[in-house]
């Protein structure tokens, strides 16, 4: 399956990632060691979006917080990037949408990450990540 992430990246040129507890939604918390991820640089934090591929090296889902009702899963990830993006693709380039509902992949991804500003580990449909994959060479 593949994945995307967004969140603050400090070196976009850097080989490896590591992510300590990140938080996951839309099925981001099966992430695995194997799993292809899509790298998004959060805007948030002066990123521009896509800017990488990668292989997930390790997913440890981290336990939940005793005595807290509502937790979203966290997962520590490390990544070996196999492939820089060839162009962008973040907030600005998506269509602005009010319904996410059409099915296409660029929706997917905008629901997904844009709808609610937070950084977070997601699913991606087999569309969404055949979108993704064309921005890479």
């Amino acid at each position: 399956m593949a994945f995307a992430i967004k969140a603050p990246i400090a070196d976009p040129g850097a080989e490896v990632f590591e992510f300590p507890a990140h938080r996951t939604m839309y099925g981001g918390k099966r992430i695995a060691a194997g799993d292809r991820l899509f790298l998004f640089a959060s805007e948030r934090a002066g990123g521009r979006g896509l800017f990488a591929r990668g292989i997930v090296t390790g997913a440890e889902p981290l336990p939940r917080t005793p005595g807290v009702a509502r937790q979203t899963p966290r997962v520590h990830l490390r990544v070996r990037r196999t492939a820089l993006a060839v162009r962008p693709l973040g907030r600005a380039e998506l269509p602005r949408r009010s319904d996410w509902s059409d099915g296409s992949p660029a929706a997917e991804i905008d629901f997904k990450f844009y709808r609610q500003g937070t950084d977070k580990i997601v699913g991606l449909s087999d569309a969404a990540a055949a979108f993704l994959d064309g921005f890479f060479r």
